[in-house]
């Protein structure tokens, strides 16, 4: 019996110390080559226009209300999904280059101003398969709305910028909406 608590002892013991010499935590990050990521290369500012159209009504609408409002006397609160056809011109009709995906919420009490997060997944040409991702306020009534680039992938890895917003259609009874977004967008 001694003999066995002995080794279970030792055991214990060396267990400790194994255990004690491991990872402290400060090793979970290190540094790497910028070349490994591309990140070597000339930095380059891409500007382009799409056309957002926020659809409410209809049978097929593209922005839907998960939460409403607080109250009926502002949007304060409410929360909209969307997934809003991006196109080349102002027309709906016009060629789709992608889609915005993501929500926006109120988040204003005494004006109409929103949080927006939507990524635009671009769905056609050079930029298939690549995103960008907006993350800001959006005063909707203001006639030019600014919105920061915090991110992207595909030829938009590493993107940084920012968007310009206007309100080119809106119809007052039902919500529809057709914003032009001008972006500015920097990338390797």
């Amino acid at each position: 019996m001694a003999k066995l608590i002995f080794f279970l002892a030792i055991q214990i013991l060396l267990l400790a110390v194994v255990s004690s010499t491991g990872d402290d935590g400060e090793n979970f990050a290190r540094t790497i080559d910028r070349k490994l990521l591309g990140l070597h290369k000339k930095e380059k500012l891409t500007h382009f226009k799409v056309y957002w159209h926020d659809i409410l009504s209809g049978p097929n609408p593209t922005s839907i209300m998960i939460q409403p409002p607080v109250t009926n006397a502002s949007y304060f609160g409410a929360i909209s999904m969307i997934d809003n056809a991006l196109t080349a011109k102002v027309p709906m009709n016009s060629t789709v280059l992608g889609q915005a995906q993501g929500f926006y919420a109120g988040a204003a009490q005494k004006e109409l101003g929103f949080l927006m997060a939507m990524n635009f997944a671009f769905k056609t040409g050079k930029y298939n398969g690549s995103t960008i991702t907006i993350l800001g306020r959006n005063t909707a009534l203001s006639e030019v709305r600014e919105m920061p680039i915090v991110g992207g992938s595909g030829l938009f890895r590493f993107a940084r910028g920012y968007v310009e917003a206007r309100t080119k259609w809106i119809n007052l009874k039902n919500g529809d909406a057709t914003v032009e977004y001008s972006c500015y967008v920097l990338h390797y």
